[in-house]
């Protein structure tokens, strides 16, 4: 079965005056698939994840979402795009019942009372709906902007350590949650984490950053064998801490 790209980076590169944070990058991200960008601080994560969502535009290349030029015309499928990370904060002095209606009516979800009650449910944040969204824990945040991000249904998600702050236990239910979106509506998955086992269970494919460059690529269980490693932590320590070259056949 054909699979058409739902991401696709072609030479793309960004300057922030004279730092090059990412550098003549191509790939794509085909329909359906949860990927990884695995990386140390600084290979160029955030920056790309801010470019696929339109808040940055690449310096030089070509860079498109559900077959949308994003430098062009990214509005028109902003709507069908989403994002969630712990470190960016919601409207602090607003309950989390009015931050996700604010966001519910910018993204025009019908019906999204019902929305919002579901998702309060699956992320187990009922109780938390009326309170105002400064005073909570950082785990409650991170599950709070999990619900932000699926609001809307996303056909791309774009999550950025999507169960930092969780217990172990309430991890591998969004974990379980995320997957089950992604078979559901067929959305495509793409998320930055420094939690490799996280990539292992949950991941598809694997895209290693290293200084802004594309260094290599491979499903996790292709990638464990290919660097003859027993986990994806010692993958990721050998390509992105200490600058191992990838073996020859897994060059790209």
């Amino acid at each position: 079965m054909m699979y058409s790209p739902t991401i696709e980076l072609e030479n793309v590169s960004r300057w922030f005056d004279d730092v090059l944070a990412v550098d003549d990058v191509t790939f794509s991200v085909r329909h359906g698939s949860i990927c990884a960008v695995l990386g140390g601080n600084g290979a160029g994560k955030t920056t790309l994840l801010s470019m696929l969502l339109g808040l940055l535009l690449p310096t030089a290349g070509r860079l498109s979402v559900l077959g949308c030029d994003m430098q062009r015309h990214r509005y028109r499928v902003l709507h069908r795009i989403n994002f969630s990370s712990p470190y960016v904060d919601l409207p602090q002095r607003l309950t989390v019942r009015e931050n996700l209606c604010v966001y519910a009516r910018l993204y025009s979800v019908r019906q999204f009372r019902q929305r919002l009650v579901m998702l309060a449910g699956q992320l187990e944040i009922e109780r938390y709906l009326d309170r105002v969204y400064g005073t909570l824990s950082a785990g409650q945040k991170t599950r709070v902007a999990l619900a932000k991000a699926l609001l809307n249904r996303p056909d791309v998600l774009l999550l950025d350590e999507p169960t930092a702050s969780l217990d172990p236990e309430t991890a591998g239910t969004i974990r379980g949650l995320l997957r089950r979106y992604q078979q559901e509506s067929g959305a495509t998955l793409l998320m930055a984490s420094h939690n490799m086992l996280e990539v292992e269970r949950l991941c598809d494919d694997v895209i290693m950053l290293r200084a802004g460059r594309v260094v290599d690529r491979g499903s996790p269980a292709g990638l464990l064998q290919r660097y003859s490693r027993s986990t994806l932590e010692d993958v990721f320590i050998d390509v992105a801490r200490y600058a191992v070259d990838p073996p020859a056949a897994g060059r790209m």
